[in-house]
């Protein structure tokens, strides 16, 4: 593994890359393919993704894990603030950072992603001849779908009061002021972007030393109007959904239209939005229908 740093609008970002073995069952004359990735909603890159990089590597693949502009070892200002628009921007830079590192055949990145991460990839890859496969685990596509799914759990005055806090928020960063910070996850009751029952104990469970638990408050205002779209019929390259079936973060039945739209491959869990990540009840079998998509698309078989 050896970091990397890449401009992306302006603003650097860090990178671990995971230089593929030579001589591995997806290499090419050209090199072998890079599995491009980032984190969730707040996500650090070194809060449970380096086993996912690490398992790609030991497989023959390569792997760029970065973190988002403003974000963990990223640069960036305002810090911990989530735009959709710009974590997408961030996204398409990696790819061109990747594409660049040794070993890498250029002609075949690999998008992935995990919750929030997973609309990005969904969103990025239509029009990119380059993209070569696309893993969206746990992924959030619609924002007005996962407000109504947190309506059902915490109730209106919570998601109100949330509203209250997000429009202060941007007011504030409109005028030059200092941004309202939220707590990213907390226990059921606590003010918090994420309330639900376990979901503090598994999300800081993953917790890297640059992860912290705060985002600026109008990340609602943001994500409301996010929607992985028709662009999603555009995707070429075969795609794998991973739909955890009790996922109280990212509706479920939303992330089955989409993959419906796409065309997609779908791999459904008895779970919980945390339950595909290291240490969890779904990881070996998530992470074993990853590289059996990957070894089945692009692998030695597919030639």
């Amino acid at each position: 593994m050896k970091s990397v740093r890449f401009s992306s609008s302006g603003t650097t970002c860090d990178a671990w890359f995971f230089e593929p073995e030579p001589g591995g069952p997806f290499e090419r004359p050209g090199g072998c393919p890079v599995v491009v990735m980032a984190h969730g909603f707040g996500g650090t890159k070194d809060s449970g993704l380096e086993p996912f990089a690490r398992a790609f590597r030991a497989a023959g693949l390569a792997a760029f894990v970065f973190d988002y502009r403003g974000f963990g070892a990223s640069e960036g200002q305002p810090r911990q603030r989530i735009s959709m628009v710009g974590q997408a921007d961030d996204y398409r830079a990696a790819i061109g950072a990747a594409v660049r590192q040794p070993g890498v055949d250029a002609e075949r990145v690999v998008l992935w992603g995990v919750s929030m991460a997973g609309g990005h990839v969904l969103t990025v890859a239509p029009g990119r001849p380059e993209v070569c496969a696309v893993v969206a685990m746990v992924p959030l596509v619609s924002g007005p779908a996962a407000g109504r799914h947190a309506l059902r759990q915490v109730g209106a005055l919570a998601i109100a009061g949330s509203t209250v806090s997000g429009m202060r928020s941007a007011v504030s960063s409109r005028l030059g002021g200092a941004a309202a910070m939220m707590p990213l996850v907390g226990r059921p009751g606590e003010r918090a972007a994420l309330t639900a029952d376990g979901f503090y104990d598994a999300y800081v469970g993953l917790a890297g030393p640059t992860w912290r638990n705060e985002v600026d408050a109008a990340v609602g205002l943001d994500v409301g109007g996010f929607r992985v779209g028709r662009e999603v019929e555009r995707i070429a390259a075969p795609i794998l959904i991973q739909i955890a079936d009790f996922d109280r973060a990212a509706p479920p039945q939303a992330a089955a239209r989409v993959a419906f739209r796409a065309r997609a491959e779908v791999r459904h869990y008895p779970a919980d939005h945390f339950d595909l990540f290291p240490g969890r009840p779904c990881h070996d079998t998530g992470l074993a229908h990853q590289l059996h998509f990957l070894r089945r698309h692009l692998g030695a078989e597919a030639v």
